[in-house]
């Protein structure tokens, strides 16, 4: 098979290795555009694991790389003065000059050709004359673009200001140097990559360069700014840099991230940067690249002669795993993108949030690589939440108003469809109160409506009648009486979403008999053609709607709730006004974001006014509708403000189910960022939810300030006792247990230290 790999970097020569090593009857070709000398940047970052697998594929390479790295487990972050570490990290640096030369040497010695100084202007010339071209050629791929409505590349520049320089000051730890100026925050990325060179990659928000008139700087004098501005990392080391030009264009660079939807056609293929890039806040562009090459060199090996199966087989093996990178890349490259939405922080809680940002490293992993300092982390959270030694951030309490939380998971409110006429029953006793005892801090009512006409089917509860506020009473004695729990109500008005189906019979869909009459902001159906179409709520269907809310939330003080949600989500009455996609009033309650807040607002208002003092209330929204033209994150923003100057303690972030036309991002946590983006930037508590379903999860998240309270769902359903279960897989034996149930806490301790001590041996 002839070979060609377009592009000189270290994903087409790891691959020219790989390919030759396993045919050497192959003839291959490596065309590089630059001198074989010349390379961008400075140093390359690999962790511990990665260079297990470069052990794997070339134990040549690997040495080589080996003998050249240094290698380091510390991280070292400077913020406000301070300097905190954790170690175990377990990576290593190497010059990328270096690597490149290892590459050559090695591919040369295989016997693959090496052409530098040699321009790529036409991959279909030499797609004609090899059977297989790999495209190598990086962020900026001539393949690419010259296929690109085959390749179909999503491109986004992203928007910080970065300068890649080098230094001859040697540092002991990856560095992290946070830096306040009269123009905004600079972040310093730093690593030492050979005994006598470090990387230094300053980056800051584009509007904080353009105040600082760094636009307007040669390159020297922007490397004179920057070793000012870090002064204190260099011990009076000078800064270089190894760009070609002297324009500061050339040198303060915007990031790329590159995501293609097809990663072959015919006989040519992407790797690395021309398929996919991930951000430096990550450190894995190159081994991205390299993992491609070994990907691609083994399915090419076993499907001799089937090149465009191998080259499917390789997109869909490596997509997955790029996929993957990127998204942990994103969410590092945002949070330094935001970083002054973090700087509120203390040095401790801002630190662990960088450590956890990409969402790959969670709390128990950091405790794995260094127990120190997570011990370091849980005895300071424990003590600004009130507890006078270290636990696991999940289990310290939240206080809000008057009412203390023993920890920060609560039961999410989750529709059964169970009452009748309103009134909940055993089903709804047993449910409630058995996850009561299951350790959680609190259990919530599923949305509890606050007339029959606001329900959403005829088996939702409510609390509109004395018979209903009785059941409710009877519930809630329970959890006081016997459980340490608090519960919470959640009140709402279906809108134009009511009158359906019980979820398991058709969610969403209009009954096939005895349907009422709907309303909501605007008269148009939740699924057009399929769902009843609303009237538009009148002066007079909001006064008395809003009286309605009012009433529930006195039978709810009468029932001896210690909580009250407004349900302001999910496409119901109250969110129908705040979404665009819903309202298209020409009254005082539609038109501006602010007029679309109005009439939530007034019930929030109105209901605050009866609510006890003592007593907090939240407020749940969908944070994005994940539709274009609907609500996004950053108006959710707006939204969390305009609900807490109305009086809302708290701000529960949820999303979607507004439109059937949304398109959510699932996947971990993927409901996170919308509360930490609220909590941080309007400086109010929050509740977030979606797919998080392990201890771990809740303790980053609550550790690293990205919410308050952690609403779990689903894993509830399936253990009502998923809080004293996590609990125990954590060795805290403090959380509460019904005396009744004692000897099944010892049982299920026992039981998980015997598995934990079996995981050891095997």
């Amino acid at each position: 098979m002839r070979v060609v790999c377009l592009g000189g970097g270290p994903g087409g020569l790891y691959f020219s290795i790989l390919a030759k090593k396993a045919h050497p009857e192959w003839p291959i070709t490596v065309i590089e555009r630059n001198r074989a000398d010349s390379t961008f940047g400075w140093g390359v970052v690999f962790s511990d694991k990665t260079m297990g697998g470069f052990r794997d594929a070339d134990l040549e390479t690997h040495v080589a790389i080996t003998n050249a790295f240094r290698h380091w487990d510390d991280i070292d972050v400077f913020f406000k003065g301070q300097k905190l570490s954790s170690g175990g990290h377990g990576f290593c640096g190497i010059s990328r000059m270096k690597l490149l030369q290892i590459l050559q040497q090695r591919a040369a010695g295989l016997g693959v050709n090496l052409e530098f100084e040699k321009e790529v202007t036409d991959p279909d010339g030499y797609a004609a004359r090899y059977d297989l071209v790999v495209a190598s050629d990086g962020a900026s791929s001539v393949t690419r673009h010259t296929y690109r409505d085959v390749f179909q590349p999503n491109i986004q520049t992203r928007h910080n200001r970065f300068i890649w320089l080098g230094t001859k000051k040697k540092l002991d730890a990856f560095t992290f140097d946070f830096r306040e100026t009269e123009w905004g925050w600079f972040t310093l990325h730093a690593y030492r990559f050979d005994s006598d060179w470090s990387t230094f990659i300053i980056e800051t928000p584009e509007k904080n360069w353009l105040k600082a008139g760094i636009g307007n700087m040669t390159t020297d004098d922007s490397i004179r700014f920057c070793e000012e501005l870090f002064a204190e990392r260099l011990d009076g080391k000078p800064l270089v840099s190894n760009a070609k030009h002297r324009s500061d264009s050339s040198v303060w660079l915007k990031f790329d991230r590159v995501l293609c939807e097809r990663w072959h056609y015919k006989n040519m293929v992407l790797i690395g940067d021309a398929a996919h890039t991930a951000h430096f806040g990550i450190g894995s562009g190159t081994k991205l690249a390299m993992e491609d090459a070994m990907a691609l060199a083994r399915v090419v090996s076993a499907h001799q002669g089937e090149v465009s199966a191998a080259l499917q087989l390789y997109q869909d093996e490596r997509e997955i795993e790029a996929l993957k990178l990127q998204n942990a890349a994103r969410n590092r490259m945002e949070w330094f993108e935001q970083v002054e939405r973090y700087v509120h922080l203390d040095p401790e809680q801002f630190t662990y949030s960088l450590l956890t940002g990409s969402q790959r490293i969670g709390h128990q992993n950091l405790k794995v690589r260094d127990a120190g300092y997570v011990q370091k982390v849980e005895r300071w959270f424990s003590e600004r939440s009130g507890v006078d030694h270290p636990v696991p951030p999940m289990f310290t309490p939240f206080k809000v108003r008057g009412l203390t939380l023993k920890n920060r998971v609560i039961v999410s409110p989750m529709a059964t469809y169970m009452a009748e006429n309103g009134v909940p029953n055993d089903f709804h006793l047993v449910h409630l109160c058995s996850r009561a005892m299951g350790g959680a801090a609190m259990v919530g009512s599923e949305m509890t409506c606050v007339s029959p006409h606001g329900r959403i089917t005829p088996a939702c509860p409510g609390i509109w009648n004395d018979e209903q506020q009785a059941a409710w009473k009877r519930i809630v004695d329970f959890v006081h009486a016997h459980t340490d729990a608090k519960i919470a109500l959640q009140l709402g008005h279906s809108g134009r979403k009511g009158s359906t189906r019980r979820g398991w019979e058709g969610i969403d869909l209009p009954l096939d008999s005895g349907n009422w009459p709907l309303i909501s902001a605007s008269p148009l159906p939740y699924i057009p053609g399929v769902s009843q179409v609303p009237r538009e709520a009148t002066s007079e269907d909001l006064r008395q709607i809003k009286e309605e809310f009012v009433s529930a939330a006195l039978r709810g003080i009468a029932a001896g709730f210690d909580w009250l949600e407004l349900h302001s989500a999910h496409g119901y009455l109250l969110s129908s006004f705040i979404s665009p996609l819903t309202n298209q009033r020409k009254d005082e309650y539609g038109g501006s974001l602010e007029n679309r807040c109005r009439y939530p607002r007034e019930v929030l208002q109105a209901v605050r006014a009866v609510w006890p003092k003592e007593k907090p209330m939240s407020v749940r929204i969908s944070a994005n509708d994940w539709v274009p033209g609907g609500l996004t994150p950053e108006d959710s923003v707006l939204v969390a403000q305009l609900f807490r100057q109305a009086g809302a303690d708290v701000i529960d972030c949820s999303s979607g189910q507004v439109s059937k036309e949304e398109k959510p991002v699932y996947g971990r946590m993927f409901q996170v960022p919308l509360s930490d983006r609220i909590r941080n930037e309007v400086g109010i508590p929050t509740i977030t939810v979606g797919n998080i379903f392990e201890g771990d999860h809740v303790n980053t998240i609550i550790a690293a300030g990205r919410a308050d309270l952690c609403a779990i769902a689903r894993p509830h359903l399936a253990d009502p006792s998923w809080t004293l279960h996590e609990a125990a897989k954590q060795g805290y034996s403090e959380l509460w247990w019904p005396p009744q149930y004692l000897a099944g806490k010892q049982q299920w301790e026992r039981n998980v230290a015997r598995a934990a001590l079996l995981a050891t041996q095997v």
